[in-house]
């Protein structure tokens, strides 16, 4: 009997409102039709932003050189950004199954993919799933294994909304920035000389006292 010939189809994405951490949760179905029972599949999802398909405005394309370069450069660039890596166990199923690949986000502008997200307005984002794994079927009483073909994969349209939800929810409000200690000390100095009450009078001072800054 052939190995099952598995077919994967992203269907909704969606934050995930009480996790440990900041979490978007994939709704993924897998088509068995016609294939022997599997008994358990350990999946491994490569998801990656594809930008190149997608259009931005100029104000955009220009918040967008520091992960790109120049927007008349981007012919010759891929434009494309590992988002996560996810290994998901899925129990048995006979003909097909819904499952989640939940992954997890951050707000730290030090990531590319963090950058990126921020810097979208709206829209949509494309998403490649790239499937990889191991299936383990029933065959005439016996288990067997199976390789998930490496050409196995699947696109998706992510609403920007749904990151801004992420982040809205566990980041209300806010924006996280990573400084070096000695930076930080040196800020810490200056809110205490000027008698500033919170970061951002501190962040506010110091943008006033730019020239433009108001």
């Amino acid at each position: 009997m052939k190995p099952p010939e598995l077919r994967f189809a992203v269907e909704k994405a969606e934050a995930v409102d009480f996790a440990a951490v900041p979490m978007v949760r994939f709704t993924l179905r897998i088509d068995g039709t016609g294939a022997p029972p599997v008994r358990s599949l350990a999946l491994d999802t490569q998801i990656r932003i594809a930008d190149a398909r997608r259009r931005h405005d100029p104000p955009t394309r220009r918040r967008l050189t520091e992960l790109f370069g120049a927007p008349e450069e981007w012919g010759r660039a891929s434009r494309s950004l590992l988002w996560a890596r996810v290994v998901t166990q899925v129990p048995g199923f006979d003909g097909g199954t819904i499952t989640s690949i939940d992954v997890s986000c951050t707000y730290d502008f030090e990531v590319a993919v963090a950058k990126y997200f921020h810097t979208l307005p709206d829209g949509e984002v494309p998403l490649d799933f790239l499937f990889s794994g191991t299936i383990f079927y029933a065959d005439a009483g016996l288990l067997r294994v199976a390789r998930i073909p490496w050409d196995t994969d699947a696109a998706f349209r992510m609403p920007v909304q749904v990151w801004k939800d992420v982040m809205d929810h566990y980041f209300p409000r806010s924006a996280w920035l990573r400084l070096d200690r000695e930076a930080f000390d040196r800020l810490y100095d200056y809110k205490i000389q000027h008698t500033l009450t919170t970061w951002e009078d501190v962040v506010g001072k110091l943008l006033a006292s730019e020239p433009g800054g108001g």
